[in-house]
């Protein structure tokens, strides 16, 4: 089974109430061979909601307690993307994910590029909170740009 971001499904759960559909992953969900998580929503927001960076770091620096997630307005929600992580990660384990595909610079899904915390659209290295975890565990996490090098990859 491959997990993927439910706004990579087409699911208009993104901040903005938008998605980011990718059409080959909503094929794979359609087919029964992939199925969608959205950690922020399992976190406990809604949609649409204020957007947020990680301020001080990144996913792992969240996880290790020395960064925070915050909301534009300056709400600290960082124990919510903890939350999500933890349950997008109960649920790969139950479902015996053998890879999860999550959406780039998101400050929960970000594989390996996020923003900055400046709110200003920078962009710099780092993990998502929950990608983070999943990494942790021994998860392997690809983003949508890495996505068609994953499908090569099983075959399909």
């Amino acid at each position: 089974m491959i997990l993927v971001s439910s706004c990579l499904a087409g699911l208009e759960v993104r901040y903005n109430a938008t998605h980011s559909l990718n059409h080959k992953i909503r094929q794979l969900v359609d087919e029964k061979k992939a199925m969608t998580v959205c950690p922020e929503l399992l976190g406990g927001f809604s949609t649409p909601r204020e957007p947020t960076e990680i301020i001080g770091g990144d996913g792992e620096d969240v996880l290790d307690g020395r960064a925070r997630v915050i909301e534009k307005s300056g709400r600290d929600v960082t124990d919510l993307y903890i939350k999500g992580a933890y349950l997008t990660l109960e649920t790969a384990q139950e479902y015996d994910a053998a890879v999860v595909v999550l959406k780039e610079f998101s400050p929960s899904c970000g594989s390996s590029m996020i923003y900055n915390g400046t709110f200003q659209g920078e962009k710099v290295p780092g993990n998502g909170v929950t990608a983070a975890l999943l990494k942790r565990n021994g998860i392997r996490v690809v983003s949508e740009e890495g996505f068609s090098d994953l499908l090569r990859e099983l075959g399909y």
